[in-house]
């Protein structure tokens, strides 16, 4: 606190000169009754004497400079380059700013003479910067102020250009000299950062500008404002769903089946719902991986272990524009997109690893690969594949070279490459989810939590900054994790079998997809928005969302739960004890009520227990949807 307040009693110094000696005692006793030195009394002269413009005194405190500057932190800083000065070299560059802006002063205020000496007896005897010296001499020209100050880019005679040459000489002296320009915002904002890097949930852009930032509390983010609560259930699919993957700009949502389909959904950008687009269809084997093309104007899908087809799909006509297949005994199963948009890289487990274009022309092969997942590099010439033996290999179609990235002791399900291309998310057999960075090839972390067996996988990096990692798991959950905390923030439940795929919204971080083979597409957002009425509904394991709409007097309550049910058509009974109980004068009659389903979603041939989407208006009024 001293260190601040210091610091603001400097800067009213600065700009408040009727007021300097009650200042200057008040900065004084501070340092005096806190030990603590702002700066050293040399330097606060020289700042006060540039800020007041009495160069004659700024120069004469440069002498008294000279011992501090000679110190191995004077450092000048020139643009990018830092380089150790001399003494005398120091000195010489900041007294040639001083006079610089004497001299532009002078101009300004009409006194071409007195510019002129400055010019000749003062700058010249330097030698320093002649180039510089000959622009100078060239404002003498100059008719007016108004076109000095554009000819040299200037803000005139005052507080704002003397500022600025504060800050350029400040460069040149050492921090425990003088005090480094706007250290106190500085600091004040590296803190911010530091909370918002410890904030578990932070999930957005936080604006620099500290005004915006409230410095009395610690920032911290709800988890209600997180992806872990289940914002749409998507059901469309009439077989488990192996994969789900959104679109480069976000706007849209891929999922594949064993159904033999691709579903590509529609992202409403204002309510952030999803509606059915297009079906693409014929997938016989069904469909396990996609891949969207850099533009979004194409979409990859590849089948299991024995499908030797691969699809490439014409996302905006929904036409099929290829169908590949080398040979009946191969295993395509995993593809990736070459950054260029026009190649794209495809393999199995049967020794297959192909480079081709957009028809399905074989540009070049790799034999005795045995691939289990693929991803491209940016470098446009780097292809990253996991194989049979535990690790991830480099392949280089250019120069036909390879090289051994990362090595696990248990197979590599599937992994994917962080935006930077810094970072490998690994969904390890019997191990779970491995963080490596292929920079340094070392292990990073092992997140706990999650079950993972033989099934294949797949995992995401996610959220603002990919700040998180989230995964599926064969106990029917979502995890979430912080990237830098190996336990988890958040377990999703919802699904009712194993989750096979998340994917994050690559523009929206608030908005997750999950497929699971209990048939579904979930979608995941923060907690739903409750009007005025201050009615907290809170649901921290995620089997259901609540939320309240409210019209006139009527309250209405639209619901996910899971509910038990004797058919499609008959009544089911919802238990609104699931869920926090509402403020209302019919709260009895909100406990149990009598529904209709349009919709269940039954979980197993010989299950009575589904998933119940409908809604409830108060007064004993049913409504569904």
């Amino acid at each position: 606190m001293a260190v601040g307040r210091l610091q603001k009693t400097q800067e009213r110094n600065n700009s408040r000169h009727p007021e300097e000696a009650q200042v200057s005692q008040t900065v004084d006793l501070l340092m005096q009754e806190s030990g603590c030195r702002l700066e050293h009394p040399s330097a606060t002269k020289f700042r006060n004497h540039v800020m007041e413009g009495d160069w004659d005194k700024a120069e004469n405190d440069l002498n008294e400079l000279k011992p501090l500057v000679h110190s191995p932190h004077a450092i000048v800083v020139r643009g990018a380059l830092e380089i150790s000065q001399t003494l005398l070299g120091i000195i010489v560059r900041m007294k040639f700013l001083l006079l610089q802006q004497k001299y532009l002063e002078y101009l300004e205020d009409g006194k071409v003479l007195e510019a002129l000496q400055v010019l000749r007896c003062e700058l010249t005897p330097l030698k320093y910067n002649t180039e510089r010296i000959h622009v100078l001499s060239g404002y003498l020209m100059c008719s007016h102020a108004e076109d000095l100050r554009a000819k040299a880019e200037w803000e005139g005679k005052g507080t704002a250009s003397r500022s600025k040459l504060l800050d350029k000489l400040q460069t040149y002296l050492p921090p425990s000299v003088m005090l480094p320009p706007r250290r106190l915002q500085t600091l004040l904002r590296q803190a911010v950062e530091l909370q918002r890097d410890r904030c578990l949930y932070h999930n957005t852009k936080l604006d620099s500008n500290l005004d915006s930032v409230s410095l009395l509390i610690d920032h911290v983010c709800s988890r209600r404002q997180f992806p872990c609560y289940t914002q749409q259930i998507l059901t469309e699919h009439c077989n488990e769903v192996w994969f789900c993957k959104f679109s480069n700009d976000g706007t849209k949502l891929a999922t594949g089946s064993k159904d033999t389909t691709v579903i590509i959904w529609q992202v409403d950008p204002d309510t952030h719902l999803l509606k059915l687009l297009k079906t693409l269809e014929g997938h016989a084997y069904g469909v396990s991986y996609i891949a969207w093309s850099p533009d979004d104007n194409y979409l990859v899908a590849c089948g299991p272990d024995d499908c030797s087809e691969l699809w490439l799909w014409n996302v905006q006509t929904g036409e099929l524009r290829t169908k590949m297949s080398q040979s009946h005994e191969d295993s395509l199963t995993s593809v990736a997109w070459n950054p260029d948009g026009k190649r794209f890289v495809t393999g199995g487990q049967r020794g297959q690893f192909y480079q081709c274009d957009l028809d399905g022309n074989l540009l070049d092969s790799w034999e005795g690969v045995r691939v289990q997942c693929l991803w491209c590099l940016s470098d446009g010439k780097t292809v990253l594949a996991s194989d049979t033996h535990q690790r991830i290999r480099g392949y280089n179609f250019e120069d036909l070279t390879d090289r051994n990235i990362v090595q696990e002791d248990h197979p590599i399900m599937s992994f994917t490459i962080s935006k930077n291309g810094r970072l490998a998310l690994l969904n390890v057999a019997t191990q779970g989810v491995h963080l490596w960075d292929l920079q340094d090839r070392v292990l990073v972390r092992k997140y706990q939590g999650v079950t993972q067996g033989f099934y294949t996988i797949h995992s995401c990096f996610g959220g603002h900054n990919e700040d998180f990692i989230a995964s599926g798991s064969e106990d029917h959950k979502v995890y979430i994790w912080h990237k830098r905390s190996e336990l988890p923030i958040a377990e999703l439940t919802g699904h009712t079998r194993t989750v096979n795929c998340v994917s994050w919204n690559p523009q929206i971080p608030s908005m997750m997809a999950s497929a699971s083979d209990d048939g579904t597409v979930r979608i995941w957002g923060p907690a739903p928005f409750i009007d005025h009425q201050n009615i907290e509904v809170e649901d921290e394991c995620g089997d259901h969302s609540c939320y309240i709409e409210k019209s006139g007097n009527i309250s209405k309550i639209r619901f996910c739960v899971h509910a038990s049910y004797t058919s499609v058509t008959g009544q089911v009974n919802v238990l609104f004890n699931q869920i926090s109980k509402p403020s209302s004068d019919h709260e009895s009659d909100l406990v149990t009520h009598e529904v209709t389903p349009t919709y269940c979603h039954q979980q197993g041939p010989n299950s009575n227990t589904g998933i119940l989407c409908c809604s409830f208006v108060s007064n004993a009024v049913s409504d569904m949807w």
